[in-house]
């Protein structure tokens, strides 16, 4: 028998693993979709093969981005659908299953419930492991946010081979409401892209990424926290990421015209960390957050951080060392928080003592942990060489 030809035959060790997200960059920059760049990128450099399973507002369109594998597949309108409030992105489940139809993969890895129904509608053909990373909070409130999402939740719980949760605030959620017991794997941040700076501004610098338009960002109360430090620091700047739809932020009570803040666009990974390297602490008054990633990013680069004491915050922000915690949604308290983490910055080692304890968020502590599972879910050791397929294709 003639040998493989050597273009057919990959490496034992490497996974072939389709992420499926609705949606990706330059479309949308959200902290989910800089989660599943940075988790491809760290399977790339490991050897794996990820592909990114996507839709956008055009035709089919195949692309390879540093080394990313990406298909955007047309989006099918959903206008009714979302003005009856149901789960967004459901007209793309048939289409993300055809397209993990369409190639060879070890598993199937969806960030959002849509997408883990088409993995899991696969897994059943398949006999192959699917996977869903929920980034939300399965509580009372996100359940009932759009209509079917319950629904989805709970099939995704029955179906897939392992429901993963971004914080232990969020797989108790699961466990409490669903009966879903979640593991934990939170998101990682890119020490190398967020890393120290000593470009630090001669003026007291908030900087907020969260996105305006979103009201449980509360930026509109971010605003009115810097109006009442500003009369102890007249010289204060507030930077905050442009919004998209400066309509959508007004009517989320934030003031576009408040004196001392900057609007930037944040989307660049670069410029989000020269932006988090020049301010004295950087905020997150948000919240029902299941993770905090904007906050690891910033104490990557050694900022100092405040954030509300809700939800999965309190296990980022734990010492005062690195932060503050403000208890309740009130513009004074939220102003004091800020004002103690300018005196924190001014600390030498504060720096130091931020980036340790962004370390212990890091891409590869995420990767590998993912790793772990993928290997857990095919029978294979961590480590082992022998393939969950065969070789040729």
């Amino acid at each position: 028998m003639d040998p493989p030809d050597p273009q057919l035959v990959r490496d034992p060790a490497s996974l072939r693993i389709a992420l499926l997200t609705p949606c990706f960059w330059p479309e949308v920059r959200r902290g989910g979709e800089r989660f599943v760049r940075e988790l491809a990128d760290g399977l790339l450099v490991r050897g794996h093969r990820p592909t990114l399973i996507t839709s956008h507002r055009g035709f089919p369109r195949r692309t390879v981005e540093d080394g990313l594998p990406i298909l955007r597949l047309p989006r099918p309108p959903q206008g009714r659908l979302l003005r009856r409030h149901y789960e967004p992105y459901l007209t793309h489940i048939p289409l993300s299953y055809m397209a993990l139809c369409a190639q060879e993969y070890d598993l199937a890895h969806a960030v959002h419930p849509p997408d883990a129904m088409a993995a899991i509608r696969w897994k059943r053909r398949t006999g192959r492991p699917a996977i869903l990373s929920y980034l939300g909070i399965p509580d009372r409130k996100g359940l009932t946010e759009y209509r079917r999402r319950l629904d989805l939740l709970v099939r995704a719980g029955a179906g897939a081979d392992a429901v993963v949760a971004l914080s232990r605030y969020a797989a108790d959620a699961f466990s409490y409401w669903l009966g879903i017991e979640a593991r934990v794997i939170s998101p990682g941040v890119n020490l190398d892209g967020f890393h120290l700076r000593s470009e630090r501004s001669p003026v007291p610098t908030i900087i907020c990424s969260a996105a305006p338009e979103v009201p449980r960002k509360n930026i509109g109360l971010l605003i009115k926290a810097f109006a009442l430090l500003r009369r102890r620091h007249p010289d204060a700047r507030l930077i905050l990421s442009r919004p998209r739809d400066p309509q959508a932020a007004r009517s989320a009570d934030v003031d576009l015209e408040a004196p001392g803040v900057e609007w930037r666009n944040l989307d660049d990974r670069a410029d989000l960390a020269r932006a988090y390297g020049e301010s004295w602490v950087a905020a997150l008054p948000s919240s029902d957050e299941a993770f905090g990633l904007v906050i690891v990013e910033a104490l990557a680069c050694g900022t100092p951080v405040v954030g509300y004491a809700h939800a999965a915050i309190p296990e980022v922000i734990d010492s005062d060392e690195i932060g503050r915690l403000f208890e309740q949604l009130d513009p004074g308290e939220l102003a004091r928080a800020l004002s103690d983490c300018f005196e924190l910055a001014g600390d030498p080692a504060t720096q130091d003592r931020c980036r340790t304890r962004a370390e212990d968020f890091s891409v590869d502590r995420c990767v590998e942990a993912y790793l772990s599972l993928y290997r857990d879910l095919l029978g294979q050791p961590v480590g082992s060489s022998q393939p969950a397929v065969p070789l040729v294709q």
